[in-house]
């Protein structure tokens, strides 16, 4: 097959497309005829996409959320059938989906959201699952609550700011760009650009934080007491949180098929909107990895398209 591959560790510049071997799938686990698969720009820096166990598993295929159709499917995955549509996030000490098949266990699939491509399906899994996990099992929002989401503009943060509307939240959310109108329209009462405006005027009930950095450190003051805060890019500094009097929690998302069967009917019921900044087919996929920062992106997922 065709695949995506990185031989040694390093950023987009190890990637190389290439022949590799067809994965056979094991017991428990689908192999997916893969017709798009996302990416996570920070995967790369990942120490799971690099090794499993402290062994390294280079050469190493990226792109973790896939969709396409099952292909072959081995004892104990008899939850699907050959020509079934699925889409799903790929455990990340895994292969990806950057490849003409992937081999995926098959409790991390779900029927693929049928009024969707299988390039909009394929944006939904790790954000949709990190938004999800974040508002209800983190931070266990309610409704009438205040939710400040940092990076509504983002993959996750497009995400959990409608997610955090459809709980019934006051939803206000940062963007560093253009795009506060479609923010606006996912659901967010207050749109903060933070290049000309500041988030530290208001007090809120949970910070969900897509940014890190001085933005995570700058989000304890904002929370009234009894708060909570996730964060998404690092683990908070520690003691932080007891210095206001907040909870402050960094977690790593995980598949979860009763998760991605609700988001695939939310999608397909019309309430949630999957972005996509770009595409590229399987070919251009080290530029797809390289497209981070490029001027005038879009908001949204980058997708690599395997199969039309």
């Amino acid at each position: 097959m065709t695949a995506l591959r990185a031989h040694h560790r390093g950023g987009p510049e190890q990637l190389v497309v290439e022949r590799a071997p067809v994965p056979a799938p094991a017991a428990g686990e689908v192999l997916v005829a893969v017709h798009a698969a996302a990416i996570t720009f920070d995967e790369l820096t990942w120490d799971e996409t690099w090794t499993k166990d402290g062994v390294s598993r280079t050469p190493v295929i990226p792109s973790h959320e896939v969709s396409g159709v099952v292909r072959e499917v081995p004892v104990g995955g008899a939850d699907f059938a050959p020509g079934d549509e699925v889409y799903g996030l790929v455990p990340f000490d895994r292969d990806g989906g950057a490849a003409e098949f992937v081999c995926v266990p098959a409790a991390d699939l779900a029927a693929k959201p049928s009024t969707v491509s299988h390039v909009v399906a394929a944006a939904l899994p790790l954000a949709g699952l990190t938004a999800l996990q974040a508002l209800v099992d983190q931070a266990g929002v309610r409704a009438g609550e205040s939710v400040l989401v940092h990076g509504g503009a983002g993959g996750v943060g497009a995400l959990t700011v409608q997610l955090a509307a459809m709980l019934g939240a006051r939803v206000t959310a940062t963007v560093r760009s253009d795009a506060a109108e479609l923010v606006r329209g996912h659901g967010a009462d207050r749109v903060i650009d933070v290049r000309t405006e500041t988030f530290d005027d208001a007090v809120y009930d949970v910070v969900i934080d897509c940014v890190g950095g001085e933005t995570l450190d700058r989000s304890f003051p904002v929370l009234r007491r009894g708060g909570r805060l996730v964060t998404l890019s690092a683990p908070p500094p520690e003691g932080r949180a007891d210095e206001y009097g907040v909870t402050a929690t960094f977690f790593i998302v995980a598949p979860n098929r009763d998760q991605l069967r609700e988001l695939a009917a939310l999608v397909d019921g019309g309430r949630l909107r999957v972005d996509i900044a770009e595409t590229f087919p399987l070919e251009r996929g080290r530029e797809a990895f390289e497209s981070r920062g490029r001027p005038g992106r879009r908001p949204g997922k980058t997708v690599i398209v395997v199969r039309d």
